[in-house]
This record gives structure tokens, sequence and C-alpha cells, in this order.
């Protein structure tokens, strides 16, 4: 076990705690991805503690406690400097369901409790002094840039198989390469992913994509094809990615996760009601879905509206934007003014794809140049972009109208949204009623 003195303990309250359970007599350490980052100098986030001390004698040592997982020997120590999670030292018996132990067993051994963690990286340890203690050289592996699974990787991904999904994220995000018989694992143990559930999948890609390097996140889990063997086939081509391969390096310069999203989604090019679907089976919250969904279907709506207009993709655009400026504009008030403006920052940053052919690709040659020099203008032309902001409501119109109420207010709303979006009526009560009484 190599031992490296680092720097001391940073967080306040877990320095108390590792001093607090040691001065009752017990081995107490911070593990996994704390003390991970800690060597690599990076800012801690989730602090993890491990002791000898049982879960009643670690509640013993502190006035304030919370028995959040004594099933597994975890309790939460309350301090006014925060809140901390000690688990007892443990090993683990059989896995059911290829995720969770059946059973856990208290131990006393630091090593023998290291070694049920899924990769050396995250089986380190570390003291109240700051000494790490690393029976399974993380360290080394870290130096070399190398992720190794912790004993043998088959073993690994069988216990629980969403240490692959794992894997994939913590070589892209910590830009380390695969050791060779842990990659070689992870394909043969790849089918077991079926039986993970679809959230703790979309946990781990939301994570993946929306850390530094989203695009070799995406490279592994195509070589890899673990997402053709999740719990629900979702209805994407992954491998339209590779056509695409240019594009996935301009998705960092994407700051929010719907925009990344959005720019790999659309490299599919699918639909996007089957990309709402796929994000469902995903189990995206629905805020993210439609955040993500709204933005593929403006680029599918203003390319289908020109078509559809009598105008082609192939058109010029510069000579006359007019057909452009009239289905950006709409397409802006009926996708969102959030969709349109997340559109433009994704054809900020996508590479020139001259070569390339199908009908994102003509979109992104013909539409989306002029888009980029005149989009944003011609959205600070519309007045307002939902029908909250006109300047008359529904009732004011069955007033107006001497009707009842029904569905025909939100149509013709909707109809006077549009037309004071294209600029053909004022956004101000007198031209919108006047407008509404001509369309009776």
């Amino acid at each position: 076990m190599s031992d490296v003195v680092k720097a001391k303990v940073i967080d306040p309250g877990a320095s108390i705690v590792l001093t607090k359970l040691t001065e009752s007599g017990y081995e107490a350490y911070l593990v996994g991805g704390c003390v991970r980052d800690a060597v690599l100098g990076r800012p801690i986030k989730d602090i993890d503690i491990a002791t000898s001390a049982l879960p009643d004698q670690v509640m013993s040592c502190f006035p304030r406690t919370a028995p959040t997982g004594l099933q597994h020997g975890t309790v939460t120590v309350i301090l006014s400097q925060g809140t901390y999670e000690v688990t007892t030292f443990r090993k683990e018996t059989e896995y059911e369901g290829f995720r969770r132990p059946t059973s856990v067993e208290y131990i006393s051994d630091l090593t023998e409790d290291l070694k049920r963690r899924d990769f050396t990286m995250n089986a380190m340890a570390m003291d109240a002094a700051g000494v790490v203690l690393d029976p399974f050289a993380g360290q080394q592996d870290l130096g070399l840039g190398v992720l190794r699974c912790v004993g043998a990787a088959e073993e690994r991904f069988g216990e629980d198989a969403l240490r692959m999904l794992r894997c994939v994220r913590f070589a892209s995000t910590y830009g380390l390469e695969v050791e060779a018989s842990t990659w070689q694992a992870l394909l043969a143990q790849a089918p077991l992913l079926r039986h993970i559930a679809m959230e703790r999948v979309r946990s781990e890609l939301q994570r993946m994509i929306e850390g530094p390097a989203p695009a070799r996140a995406v490279r592994l889990l195509l070589a890899s094809r673990l997402t053709a063997h999740l719990k629900k086939q979702l209805p994407l081509p992954f491998e339209q990615w590779l056509a695409w391969d240019d594009a996935l390096d301009a998705v960092s310069a994407l700051e929010g996760q719907h925009d990344r999203w959005a720019m790999l989604l659309m490299l599919l090019e699918m639909p996007a009601d089957t990309v709402r679907t796929a994000l469902q089976e995903l189990t995206f919250s629905r805020a993210d879905c439609e955040a993500v969904v709204a933005v593929l279907a403006l680029r599918e709506a203003v390319a289908a509206q020109l078509m559809s207009g009598g105008a082609s993709q192939d058109a010029d655009y510069v000579q006359d934007p007019a057909p452009l400026e009239r289905v950006w504009k709409l397409g802006a008030v009926r996708s969102g003014e959030a969709a349109a403006r997340a559109l433009l920052r994704l054809l900020r940053v996508l590479p020139q794809c001259t070569e390339k052919r199908g009908e994102l690709a003509r979109f992104l040659q013909t539409a989306a140049p002029e888009l980029l020099r005149r989009g944003e203008a011609w959205l600070k032309e519309v007045p307002c972009f939902s029908l909250k902001e006109l300047a008359i409501s529904g009732m004011d119109l069955a007033v107006e109208l001497g009707r009842q109420q029904g569905p025909w207010m939100g149509m013709l709303l909707q109809q006077l949204l549009e037309r004071t979006a294209l600029g053909e009526i004022a956004n101000e009560r007198e031209s919108l009623l006047l407008a509404a009484r001509a369309a009776k």
C-alpha cells in the first residue's frame, strides 16, 4: 500500500468527522471520488467517509445524525458545516439484477473495503492528515493516463453493469485511456446493460454530455456499442454520428446541456417527434425534453416551410431573403424565442459541411449561412413571441366579437400573433381587434 502525503483535508466539516472518529478509537478516511479529485488537484464535490465504526458507534460519536442508509451501513452526520455520509467498512456478497449487492458484511479492513470499488482511481483513501492510502495503484494509473478496474474487470462489470457507462464517462471526463483488459471485459459484458433502469442510463449519459469532452464520450459509446444493449431500444441511428465526426468536436463549444443534446440529436437527422419518443424512453424530464425537441422542430419546420412555399433549399437567400425571413419569424413564434436563439448558437459552432449530402447538409449549406447573417436581427424585429405578450386576450376577443368562449379563441389569437410577428399588424389593442373583426 503506497502512502503519499497530500494537502490537508480541505473541507472543514469532513475534517471534524474524521478527527472525531479517530479520537474515539476508530479508523476513518475520505474515500472514492473526493480523494481522486484531491490527488488530481481538482475541486472536490461529493464527500464520502468510510470508517471501522459500526453505524450505532458512529451515531454515538455525534449529537446529530440521521440513519439514511442503515441497510448499507450508512449514517449521515449533521454538522453546522453541512451533512456527511459515513459508511462502515464492508464487503459485498452476491449482486442481484447486475446492480446491487444482495447483502453487505461489516468488516474492519480498509483494503478489503476498497477492493469492492469499480476503478483503481476510485479505490484510494485519505486520512485526516492528508495521507493517501492507495492499495491498488490508482495514483500510478492516473499518472499513466489509464482507467483500470480494481481486480478482474469482468467481475466488476458483472456485479454492476452501470459501471460500463461509468467507464465511458470517467475515460472521457478525465482524459484517460481504458486499459486493454478493462475494455475487452466491457465489450464482453455489454449485454448486461439491459438490466439497468433507463433513468440510471440517462443520468450517466447526461453527465457525459455535460462534461468537458462530450465528443470523446460519444466516440467511446460508438466503439463500445453500449447503446445497442439498453433496457429499451431507442429509435435513433447512433451510428449516424460517424458521418458527422468533424461536427462532434463542436459540441464542447456549446455551454448548456440542452444545446449540446440538441446538436447531437440534430446530427442523427431524425424527425423531432421520434427524438421526443427516445428522450421520453430515457426518462428525460419534460422540461429538458421539450427544450431540446423545440430546437429540432424549429429547424425541421423552417426547412419544410421553405420547400412547401415553393422555394428550394438551394435558393439564393442572399439575393432574396424574404422567404427565409418569413419562415424564420413564424418558426420562432411557433417553437419559441428560446429555441430560435438556441438554433443560432448551434449553427455558429457547426463546421462547414460542403461535401456532405442529405436534407440537413443542404439546410446547413444554403439557409444556415443567411440565418447566421440575419437571424438575430430578424428576431429583434419580432414584437412578441407568445400569446401572453399580445396586447389582447381571449376574453377581449369574446367581448369584441360577441361570441361564446371556445377553441376558436386560441386559433384566432395564434393567427394574430403570427401576423404581428411578420409585421402585418402592430401589437396594439385597437389594431389587433380591428384585424380580429376582419377575420371573423
